[in-house]
């Protein structure tokens, strides 16, 4: 069916949540017991404040981010998105992760709503560097600013240009597919809405029901992306 609805389909748009990146082993923020802030107060280590106020603290938060970043790497899920992309089968990704596995497998349209952890920037001057200055514990910046991770902080609104491009896409869209996303999260869960409400078909593939599996075309549970994509693949 998936396969099917995608040969049809002129423009493709894929929405990518927390369920693409914990299948290459990153945690996501809300599980019980493994999410990122059962342990932590988001408000505390990864919000403006704590960049302002307590900057270690913030530092060494976003420093074990990093890390558990390069631990990990994309699985055949997002090398075959890339792949897709290339073939001219997707058009584009939006996606809520920060992990930036995406770019790295190679796709090259994609709109990080959150921004990345591939990349830092300095607060003061904008200069821009990779995240291995992190990883070497370098945390200022030449002209002595702050280096901080390129992703959207509690406290900040998400990047105007990336959303706009977003909805640009959402609305243009004939197929919406949603891996792994609860759907939870607003402005952002509004897209695959604004998708259907313009004349998609949208597709939700994530290991939980969401609250918008009643406007799907097709809702597929329990089952891991990549293997599902793969399934695909072999179809197309």
């Amino acid at each position: 069916m998936l396969a099917d609805l995608m040969k049809k389909s002129n423009y493709t748009i894929v929405y990518t949540g927390a369920g693409m990146s914990t299948e290459s082993g990153l945690p996501d923020f809300r599980s019980a017991n493994t999410g990122l802030w059962e342990n932590e107060d988001p408000a505390a280590v990864a919000s403006t404040e704590a960049l302002n106020k307590d900057v270690e603290r913030f530092f060494q938060f976003y420093r074990t981010r990093v890390l558990g970043v390069k631990d990990c790497h994309p699985h055949k899920g997002h090398e075959l998105l890339a792949k897709w992309e290339k073939e001219g089968i997707i058009r584009g990704i939006i996606t809520q992760n920060v992990d930036g596995f995406h770019s790295v497998a190679g796709s090259e349209k994609v709109m990080e709503l959150h921004g990345t952890l591939q990349k830092v920037h300095c607060q003061s001057c904008g200069k821009k560097y990779g995240n291995e200055t992190y990883e070497e514990e370098i945390f200022y910046c030449k002209c002595g600013g702050k280096l901080r991770p390129s992703v959207v902080l509690f406290g900040e609104g998400l990047p105007e240009d990336t959303f706009m491009k977003a909805v640009e896409e959402s609305e243009r869209a004939e197929l919406f597919i949603v891996l792994g996303s609860s759907l939870t999260v607003t402005p952002a869960n509004q897209f695959p809405l604004l998708a259907k409400e313009s004349g998609a078909k949208l597709i939700i593939v994530n290991m939980e029901p969401t609250v918008f599996d009643e406007y799907a075309d097709v809702v597929i549970h329990d089952r891991k992306i990549g293997d599902v994509l793969a399934e695909v693949a072999e179809q197309l």
